[in-house]
């Protein structure tokens, strides 16, 4: 009896440790596939990250080309300007140096034959010069008047997109109007509204999965965006100079701020009427702080993510490549 009984543990101990085997073996399992899932992911994103930095550099090139040309516009119109005044001043003159020739002509009508030729062909040249400088005068107000016409229409656009860019910050501030000074700031640089979220309100260390609080204010954000589809906009994430040590793809600052950035781009499309076409998604890890990597507080600042919204500037492209 005791021997049966005996027999009887045994197998039930035996059935209790295959039974755990196989739960922590498709655990296991489970973990692998997310894991590779997750690399996978990361690869990706590195990838499309380095294409999205080359489009962005190339479009601030292409806005500071747009300010130099406006600038050289402003200088060839004044240049312009102070050029005619030159000619008028010329013009005046030869039209009185005609006049002392004639009249000198008159009053010599009757003195040597000699002396009336050399009037009448300084009077012929001074015919010629008056007649150069007029069609130049011409060329030159016409020249003027086409600059001055770019420069205001430059002008006007810009007054614009400022006044966009003003409007548009207004908006952004009062939808998250209870989240601004709370690890949240906006401000406009560059004709661009900055909304700057700090690391605290968004993830937690090393994490790249954005919490509650942090969507809370991504979502009000969607909003805005949905009501201005004429803004493009681009997520930036950020770190500070300390090493990430992570696994598989995601091992370093560089994949760690892609991966918040592209974290932050998912939450805003899941608003449906939000264009992705619109959203861009970059990492610049540790290489642009906005404070001192030394203290504790400064390495706080530089772990943020910037949402940067940029009215379209095509009307502008289209004026300056025209000219």
């Amino acid at each position: 009896m005791i021997a049966e009984k005996n027999r009887l543990i045994t197998w039930l101990l035996l059935l209790m440790v295959m039974t755990s085997g196989c739960v922590s073996t498709k655990k296991f399992s489970e973990e692998e596939r997310r894991r590779k899932s997750c690399e996978e992911e990361a690869a990706a994103l590195k990838a499309q990250n380095q294409e999205l930095q080359t489009e962005n550099t190339e479009l601030t090139a292409r806005l500071d080309k747009l300010r130099g040309d406006l600038t050289r516009l402003s200088s060839d119109t004044s240049r312009l300007g102070q050029k005619i005044r030159d000619l008028k001043g010329d013009y005046a003159s030869l039209q009185q140096s005609y006049q002392d020739l004639l009249d000198n002509t008159e009053k010599l009508s009757r003195g040597s034959k000699a002396e009336i030729q050399r009037i009448m062909s300084e009077l012929q040249l001074a015919q010629e010069k008056v007649i150069w400088k007029q069609d130049s005068l011409r060329a030159l107000e016409l020249e003027l008047a086409a600059k001055q016409k770019s420069l205001i229409e430059l002008q006007r656009i810009l007054a614009r997109k400022d006044s966009a860019v003003q409007a548009l910050r207004a908006k952004v501030t009062k939808a998250l109007l209870g989240f601004e000074g709370k690890g949240l700031s906006i401000e406009i640089r560059n004709g661009k509204v900055y909304v700057s979220l700090e690391e605290s309100l968004l993830f937690k260390s090393g994490s790249w999965e954005v919490n509650e609080r942090g969507a809370s204010a991504l979502r009000q954000l969607a909003e805005v965006l949905e009501a201005n589809p004429d803004i493009n906009v681009l997520i930036e994430g950020h770190t500070d100079n300390v090493p990430y040590r992570g696994a598989g793809q995601v091992k370093d600052n560089w994949d760690l701020s892609v991966m918040r950035a592209t974290a932050i781009v998912k939450i805003l499309t899941r608003n449906p009427r939000v264009n992705p076409a619109r959203l861009t998604a970059a990492g610049r890890s540790e290489y642009l702080p906005v404070a001192t990597n030394v203290t504790a507080e400064g390495k706080a600042k530089n772990r943020r993510t910037e949402i940067i919204l940029t009215p379209r500037l095509d009307e502008l492209f289209k004026i300056i490549e025209s000219n």
